[in-house]
């Protein structure tokens, strides 16, 4: 990691713009992560919102020692609508702490370098916008230095031999030549063409 900092605040407001205009009729369906729906994919987006604001905070606690996986993270309640713009600015305005990106925090129940855990929430954001976008028919274009850093992240990830591959799953063959988003996308393990039936 580099020690410049990075604003989420752009691509924060990237996934709330994409959150406000999921529809009821979008909510039961698939994603481009198979094991969720897209009411279960803004579930994890509020929960990880909740986790990384914390361990920009140095809050540690429940909500930064539970693995997504293990549930126990906020789920996505009948007011979700108005809680996660609000998380979400409150997760940008605990980042540009230049404190946060140093020393030591927890995430996900593994405790990791502050600027790591930037890096981990930038590319939860990218990546996942991406999802809530393709699952709902969403025009999306990431802010330009969060992508950046997702790329770079993930490029990393997938070139480290002890993962064994990238982080989310077995890298998606992507050409050296495509954008920027698709390489991105690939790396994650996702297919970049993918796109939701109608």
């Amino acid at each position: 990691m580099t020690d410049t900092t990075l604003d989420l605040g752009p691509q924060t407001r990237v996934v709330a713009r994409l959150a406000e205009g999921v529809r009821e009729e979008h909510m039961a369906g698939p994603t481009p992560c198979p094991d969720y729906t897209v009411h279960a994919m803004l579930g994890h987006v509020l929960g990880l919102t909740v986790a990384f604001r914390d361990a920009a905070r140095k809050d540690l606690g429940a909500t930064t020692d539970t693995s997504p996986q293990a549930g126990g993270l906020p789920g996505l309640g009948p007011g979700w609508r108005e809680e996660l713009p609000k998380l979400l600015d409150e997760l940008a305005d605990a980042w540009r702490d230049p404190a946060a990106w140093t020393g030591m925090t927890r995430a996900g129940g593994v405790d990791l370098p502050g600027a790591v855990a930037a890096a981990v929430a930038t590319d939860e954001l990218v990546i996942h916008g991406w999802d809530l976008a393709r699952a709902t028919g969403q025009d999306y274009t990431p802010d330009p230095a969060a992508l950046r850093t997702s790329h770079d992240f993930l490029l990393a990830a997938a070139n480290d031999p002890s993962r064994g591959g990238g982080i989310f799953g077995p890298v998606f063959a992507v050409p050296a030549e495509a954008p920027l988003l698709d390489r991105a996308v690939g790396l994650s393990g996702r297919n970049p063409d993918w796109r939701r039936e109608h």
